[in-house]
């Protein structure tokens, strides 16, 4: 009988499971579809393979690099390309996002760049709110606490609608209010509790941070990662069955069958607390010589009632040279939508000519996909659970927290 279970293939799963079976366990992956990777996912536009999921991950902690470095990557390991992202906001003109912020939470409530997004009042009103110093004991920092309160509380309702809300939601794809503060940073409460107000909590982790871009990628896709762990895995004895589908009493049965070890990595394997959240992404490749000025940095993130459907706008081909040499001259475009337009395509070419200021010409090539974003999973005693329902969104967490769990069962 395998020594470990793994149900899931997505990035997760196969971290958890390439660690252990690295280890000497007999590890068997069961993935229901008939491909590996989850979210992490290629597509092909117009001649061009690119990321039809997740394109990018945190630097933070080294974890992701790490594992990229051990796999034979490193030398595809890329940095975007050095320009802003902007702020459109739901009323005036675009902006970029402040330099000093974190999250949109900024350093300095008073620098331009802030008060061109927040106004002068939102930025005075910010000031006065933090001026006084945190309790050490203030609820606001307490376990399970969220950033929405806290930055509402400290910065006021214009730093936190007008900022923090579109740049929150562009990376998390939740509002503040259900952000829980490890999310945002795991040195925020002591950062608070050294400075005593959110501003200087901000620039103390900005200054604390190591030179250079706060994510990266891989030339050629995230996507590249899949099929590398897959191999590893393989390399190491670990068995991958596709279309290899387990419910809860096949997770029972497995559980009881010769004392092995059952990991759940699928996030519609067990209960949810609560439904998923479904994100669409509609992709463009367009053919338009003014966008070869970049003329919103990387692209944009979208304020709530902005007059546009679309909740933020990569230029892709702006923000990683790899990209821009595969595509030949032409632009990549990928749009999010929280609510899905009855025509996907039309309404990002609208949307994106909007925000970019740019007529757009009929794409080169097109292409919509759906994603859902579960929420935490409810796991019985004994099941071990890593992926998205258990360590949240985002490729460093999801593998920081499965090298973990990893870490934690060969240790038994």
């Amino acid at each position: 009988m395998p020594d470990v279970h793994v149900v899931g293939g997505g990035v997760a799963g196969l971290v958890l499971a390439r660690r252990l079976a690295r280890g000497g366990a007999d590890v068997v992956v069961h993935e229901a579809s008939d491909r590996l990777g989850g979210t992490v996912a290629a597509h092909e536009i117009a001649g061009i393979v690119m990321d039809a999921g997740a394109e990018s991950f945190a630097t933070r902690g080294g974890t992701v690099s790490a594992l990229i470095d051990e796999l034979g990557l490193a030398g595809d390991l890329v940095r975007p390309e050095p320009v802003s992202a902007w702020l459109q906001p739901a009323r005036g003109d675009a902006a970029p996002l402040p330099a000093t912020a974190l999250l949109g939470i900024p350093g300095d409530p008073r620098a331009e760049d802030v008060v061109a997004i927040v106004g002068r009042a939102g930025a005075e009103e910010a000031v006065a709110r933090d001026a006084s110093r945190m309790p050490a004991d203030d609820p606001l920092l307490a376990p399970g606490a969220r950033l929405g309160p806290l930055v509402r509380a400290r910065h006021g309702d214009a730093v936190l609608d007008l900022l923090v809300a579109p740049v929150v939601h562009g990376v998390h794809s939740l509002h503040p209010d259900d952000v829980p503060l490890e999310r945002v940073h795991p040195r925020l409460r002591a950062a608070l509790a050294e400075t005593g107000s959110l501003s200087g909590a901000m620039s103390a982790l900005r200054a604390a941070a190591p030179p250079g871009s706060v994510v990266a990628g891989l030339r050629g896709g995230v996507h590249r990662l899949v099929s590398a762990l897959a191999d590893d895995l393989a390399a190491h004895g670990g068995d991958i069955r596709l279309r290899s589908s387990v419910d809860v009493p096949a997770l029972e049965r497995l559980a009881g069958a010769g004392g092995g070890t059952v990991v759940v990595a699928a996030p519609d394997v067990l209960p949810a607390s609560a439904p998923p959240r479904r994100i669409d992404l509609v992709t463009l490749v367009v053919d338009q010589p003014e966008l070869d000025a970049a003329p919103r940095g990387s692209g944009l993130l979208v304020a709530a009632g902005a007059p546009v459907g679309a909740r933020a706008l990569t230029h892709a081909t702006a923000k990683w040279a790899w990209l821009a040499d595969a595509a030949g001259g032409s632009h990549v475009l990928r749009l999010s939508y929280d609510d899905l337009p009855e025509d996907p395509v039309a309404s990002a070419r609208a949307d994106a000519a909007a925000l970019l200021g740019v007529a757009l010409p009929v794409p080169e090539g097109t292409a919509h996909v759906t994603w859902f974003r579960p929420a935490a999973a409810i796991a019985p005693a004994g099941i071990t659970v890593v992926g998205e329902t258990a360590a949240g969104s985002g490729l460093a967490g999801i593998i920081a927290h499965a090298e973990a769990a990893a870490s934690a069962l060969a240790a038994k």
